[in-house]
């Protein structure tokens, strides 16, 4: 039977409203104060018109790393850039596609690094495949500064307001969170750098682990070892 087009389809988003998208509960008080603010109430008023107009909106769960990943468990944060914008792939995580889903290339190649640097095998494919949800309940915060996006258009919900709120997320982990390892891969991840405290955390710098750029110089990202670098530097500080 085909399936009406007023039944919820699980892959994408269903609601404008933030009381359906759970944090942990440390994270609550500032997303509540996001969604208060004059940037959050746009946001939801634009989102809430584009579901209206009939928008496939990825992922189902915006806020889901914020959900996985309570502030106090926060080791690591790798911050990615936008969901991604294919049914089926994007599931609130930084770089992480739902299981079973086919392994995009920046991703393949993190992938390929870890098993470089630490000798540690890709995962087994289709489960758990592309899904990351295991490190980010082992404290990997997977952020994307923007966490929303439309079928098949990249950036498309850019500059609509999340950044406000993942700003106010790096800051608050720099200011509050345990000594953290922070993953800035390619330019955008880079342009975070003033938020951090380098004083107290350890933020690693290459190029994005796209095909495009992932062997490049000045900072290729395959042979980076910001892996081991990482486990070197928890093992000292944490």
């Amino acid at each position: 039977m085909q399936q009406s087009l007023l039944e919820p389809v699980a892959d994408q988003l269903q609601s404008a409203n933030p009381a359906d998208w759970p944090v942990a509960a440390g994270w609550q008080p500032l997303v509540d104060d996001f969604f208060k603010s004059e940037q959050g109430v746009a946001l939801l008023r634009f989102l809430a018109e584009r579901l209206q107009a009939g928008a496939r909106i990825y992922p189902p769960q915006p806020l889901r790393a914020l959900l996985l990943t309570p502030p106090e468990a926060v080791r690591v944060v790798i911050l990615g850039q936008d969901p991604y914008h294919g049914r089926g792939q994007a599931e609130g995580l930084a770089f992480s596609v739902a299981p079973g889903v086919a392994i995009p290339p920046s991703l393949r190649n993190i992938f390929k690094e870890i098993q470089r640097d630490l000798g540690t095998p890709a995962p087994a494919f289709p489960q758990p495949g592309g899904s990351l949800v295991a490190w980010a309940e082992e404290g990997v915060l997977l952020l994307n500064t923007c966490l929303t996006v439309e079928e098949g258009q990249p950036a498309s919900h850019a500059k609509r307001g999340w950044e406000c709120l993942t700003d106010s997320v790096i800051k608050y982990v720099s200011e509050h969170a345990k000594p953290a390892v922070f993953m800035l891969w390619g330019a955008h991840a880079q342009s975070k750098r003033p938020l951090i405290d380098a004083t107290r955390h350890l933020v690693l710098m290459a190029n994005h682990p796209s095909p495009l750029s992932a062997t490049r110089s000045p900072a290729p990202f395959i042979g980076c070892a910001h892996f081991s670098q990482a486990e070197a530097w928890k093992a000292a500080n944490c």
